[in-house]
C-alpha cells in the first residue's frame, strides 16, 4: 500500500493545530465536492480529503498516524470507508452541511448532552521545598490544598435530584440550534450555541441545595506525594486528578507539584554531581594519609597520596545524587585545601626551620609565621 501523507493532502504542516487543520478540509471539501466541482479528478480527491480529516481530526488516530504512517488503517484492522463518516450519497449540495462533519472529526462539535461535561476542571501547581538530603534518598510529603472538589450530595450534578435535570426544549437536548443560510454554492447550514442552555442541552428544575447548583464545593485536601530519589530544582511531578473538579460532573484536572532544594551547608550540586571542600593539615599532605570525608550518605575514607598540593580535586565514583527515574549515582568531588596553622610554639617553628634549612629553601617559612 503506497505511503500517504495526510498533512499534504490537506496541506497543512505537521505540528498543525486541530483548528488548522478544521479550516484545510473545510476549505477543500467545498473545492472537490462531487455535486459542484468540475474537477475531473473531484470524487477521489474529496475521499482523500476526508480520509486525512478523519485521522489528522482525532488526537488517538493523529498519533498513531504520526508513529506508523499509512499503515494505521491497517494497524486499526480495517482500511477507512467513507461511508464510516457519511460521505456516502451526499445527494444535494444544499443537504451538505459541514458542521455535522467537524463534529465527527474534530470532537469539537455540540454533541448533546455530553457537552456540558466537557468543561474539565482547571490544573493546579503546588511548589513545594525540599533538603538535598531528602532530593538525594527521595521523600513522602503530604501536602494541604483548598481547591474545588466534586458535590457529594447531587455527585456534581447541580440537581437537588436527577429528576430535576430536564432537556432543553429549545435544542432537544442537543445543546445547539441550526440555521439555513443560502449562498452561491447553495444552501448551507450553520450551527450556534443554544441560548436557553448555553449548550449544555439540559437544564435544572431545583438545584441542590449544598452546591447551589455549581456541582462544586470548596474543600481543604490533604494529599500525599511521593518525591524521587534524584529530584532537582525545578523537578516537575504530574498526579492526575487531583487539581480542580469538572463542572457538573466533567473529569477533574490534574495537579502539577514543582520541587525545589535547598542550598546545603556543606555540598554544592552540578546535576547529578556533589562538590566539597575539606581542609587537610600540612604534615598529611606532605607525607600523604587517609583522611575522612562527609558525604550525602555519611562519612567515607579518602587516601591521600604524599606531596598533595592544595586544591587538588579527587573524585568518589558513584557518592554524588541518585540518577532521577535510573540505576547509578552521580559522584563526589573532594577539593582538599592545606590548612595552615596560625599559632605555632617554640619548638614547633624551630622544627619547621630545620626542615626549610635541609630543603635547602631559604626564607619560606619566615614569610608564613
Amino acid at each position: 500500500m503506497a505511503d500517504k501523507d495526510y498533512y499534504k493532502i490537506l496541506g497543512v504542516e505537521r505540528n498543525a493545530t486541530k483548528e488548522e487543520i478544521k479550516k484545510a478540509y473545510k476549505r477543500l471539501a467545498k473545492k472537490y465536492h462531487p455535486d459542484i466541482s468540475k474537477e475531473p479528478d473531484a470524487e477521489k480527491k474529496f475521499k482523500e480529503i476526508n480520509e486525512a480529516a478523519s485521522v489528522l481530526g482525532d488526537d488517538e488516530k493523529r498519533t498513531k498516524y504520526d508513529q506508523y504512517g499509512s499503515t494505521y488503517d491497517q494497524m486499526a484492522g480495517k482500511g477507512f470507508d467513507a461511508s464510516d463518516f457519511g460521505f456516502s450519497g451526499f445527494g444535494d449540495f444544499g443537504s451538505f452541511d459541514f458542521e455535522d462533519i467537524f463534529e465527527r472529526f474534530f470532537g469539537g462539535g455540540f454533541q448533546g448532552s455530553r457537552a456540558r461535561r466537557s468543561g474539565r476542571g482547571a490544573d493546579l501547581r503546588y511548589d513545594i521545598e525540599i533538603s538535598l538530603e531528602e532530593a538525594a534518598r527521595g521523600t513522602e510529603k503530604e501536602i494541604v490544598l483548598q481547591k474545588n472538589e466534586k458535590c457529594s450530595r447531587c455527585e456534581g450534578s447541580g440537581a437537588k435530584s436527577k429528576a430535576d435535570i430536564k432537556m432543553c426544549p429549545q435544542c432537544n437536548g442537543r445543546g445547539a440550534v441550526k440555521q439555513t443560510r443560502r449562498t452561491p454554492f447553495g444552501m448551507f447550514a450553520t450551527t450556534t450555541t443554544c441560548p436557553k442552555c448555553r449548550g449544555a442541552g439540559e437544564y435544572i428544575k431545583e438545584e441542590c441545595p449544598v452546591c447551589d447548583g455549581t456541582g462544586l464545593v470548596n474543600k481543604t485536601k490533604k494529599i500525599k506525594i511521593s518525591i524521587p530519589a534524584g529530584a532537582e530544582n525545578g523537578t516537575n511531578l504530574r498526579i492526575s486528578g487531583e487539581g480542580e473538579a469538572g463542572q457538573r460532573g466533567a473529569g477533574s484536572g490534574d495537579l502539577y507539584v514543582v520541587v525545589h532544594v535547598k542550598e546545603h551547608d556543606v555540598f554544592s550540586r552540578q546535576g547529578d554531581d556533589l562538590y566539597v571542600n575539606v581542609k587537610i593539615s600540612f604534615v598529611t599532605a606532605a607525607l600523604g594519609g587517609e583522611i575522612e570525608v562527609p558525604t550525602i550518605d555519611g562519612k567515607a575514607r579518602l587516601k591521600i597520596p604524599a606531596g598533595t598540593q592544595s586544591n587538588t580535586v579527587f573524585r568518589l565514583k558513584g557518592k554524588g545524587i541518585p540518577y532521577l527515574h535510573g540505576h547509578g549515582s552521580g559522584s563526589e568531588y573532594v577539593e582538599v585545601i592545606i590548612d595552615v596553622p596560625k599559632k605555632l610554639t617554640t619548638k614547633q617553628k624551630n622544627i619547621l626551620r630545620q626542615f626549610e634549612k635541609e630543603s635547602g629553601k631559604k626564607g619560606i617559612l619566615d614569610k608564613i609565621f
